[in-house]
């Protein structure tokens, strides 16, 4: 599967946002995202890390 689970990296601690996400649109400062069962959500804040290999999005928030 190429899903990844994103989370919200804050003061050094990541917090699961959204797992098996395969859709980020950015768009004026915020993310919109959507995983394999249909869920959409969006966030303000900028991608800071994308690993594949670990499939993990770590957002930080604006």
């Amino acid at each position: 599967m190429c899903e990844a689970n994103a989370y919200v990296r804050q003061d050094g601690v990541e917090e699961l946002f959204l797992e098996g996400v395969d859709k980020v649109v950015p768009m004026d400062n915020q993310l919109y995202l959507e995983n394999i069962f249909g869920q959409k959500k969006m966030i303000a804040g900028t991608i800071k890390e994308l690993s594949l290999v670990d499939h993990k999005i770590i957002i930080e928030k604006i």
